[in-house]
């Protein structure tokens, strides 16, 4: 496993509940400000093993980018943590969360 790898895991294990992340912001706080894909592909690999909130990790207009039952899913996993989601869409200012750098 890459360093960036596992600095991206520990990052999204940070999300706590009723927050979100972008895959660039946390792109950028694992090392990689242009690994935003790099997020993705580890989301979606690792996210089961990991135990991953991957629902909380959403694009950088603040809207779902998974289609069909993905998306609806994600929708009501972050509706059940008390983030409102409408047209797929949520308020970065209100919900987005700002984490530091990891050391």
């Amino acid at each position: 496993m890459t360093d960036f790898t596992r600095e991206v895991i520990q990052i999204i294990q940070k999300i706590p509940s009723g927050k979100v992340m972008t895959y660039g912001q946390i792109a950028i706080l694992a090392g990689n400000p242009w690994g935003a894909r790099q997020v993705v592909r580890i989301l979606n690999s690792m996210s089961r093993q990991y135990d991953l909130p991957w629902h909380r990790v959403i694009n950088a207009k603040g809207k779902i980018s998974l289609p069909g039952d993905g998306g609806r899913e994600q929708r009501e996993r972050l509706m059940a943590e008390g983030v409102w989601v409408e047209q797929g869409e949520i308020d970065l200012d209100r919900y987005l969360f700002q984490d530091e750098p990891l050391d």
